[in-house]
């Protein structure tokens, strides 16, 4: 295939953020006095905004619009405070990010976390290489696994959609690349299973990092 650029997800492929989006999202749930949760539920959780998030880890039943903006503003003060705590590239990404910025191949970042967290971390954690575009979840487009941040980012770079391999590690980030026109791959060192990315799109699965290589 005849891959031009690389589009990446964040959290779950590029970072592993879960157990500091845990620990966050279980200090508010402790405060308002609702159950924890354990790091694998929050890997099921995750991936679809932090609205998303707030909404599933609420006891079932409680669909209290007033908590759940509570929740949110609980959870953007906690994570703000430990979005760094334990969160570190894949073992291998770096590698990985040499390598493409090596061979020149355009890089960029969509995430569905909140835009101002994603430039964030990428600007702490990955601030080695150069992705020319950084997005997270804005109030203003919808969220994956709608295309158009997906098509905003080939536009910006000048790059028809199919020239594009999309790595994710969610069913929310195959079916993205599907709806956008790009080449599905899904990261199997993730959050989901070989299963869940199949059955939403992925035209190949990676079990490491430097394994994208063998497609460009």
């Amino acid at each position: 295939m005849n891959v031009k650029a690389i589009l990446f997800d964040l959290d779950g492929t590029l970072l592993d953020t879960i157990a500091d989006i845990a620990d966050s999202m279980n200090r508010v749930l402790d405060r308002l006095g609702f159950p924890e949760h354990d790091l694998e539920a929050y890997k099921i959780f995750v991936g679809e905004g932090v609205e998303t998030l707030i909404r599933r880890v609420l006891p079932p039943g409680i669909e209290d619009e007033t908590l759940v903006a509570r929740c949110l503003a609980a959870m953007r003060e906690e994570y703000s405070r430990r979005w760094n705590n334990k969160t570190r590239p894949y073992p291998d990404i770096p590698a990985l990010l040499d390598a493409l910025q090596g061979k020149g191949i355009p890089m960029a970042i969509l995430s569905n976390k909140l835009h101002e967290f994603t430039q964030m971390m990428v600007a702490d954690l990955l601030a080695r290489w150069t992705f020319g575009v950084v997005l997270g979840a804005r109030d203003i487009v919808p969220k994956k696994p709608d295309p158009f941040a997906a098509l905003e980012i080939a536009e910006y770079l000048k790059l028809p959609p199919e020239k594009f391999l999309y790595l994710g590690d969610t069913g929310t980030d195959m079916k993205t690349a599907v709806n956008a026109g790009m080449f599905p791959v899904g990261a199997l060192w993730g959050f989901r299973t070989a299963q869940e990315l199949t059955t939403s799109g992925a035209r190949a699965l990676v079990g490491k990092p430097l394994e994208v290589l063998t497609y460009l």
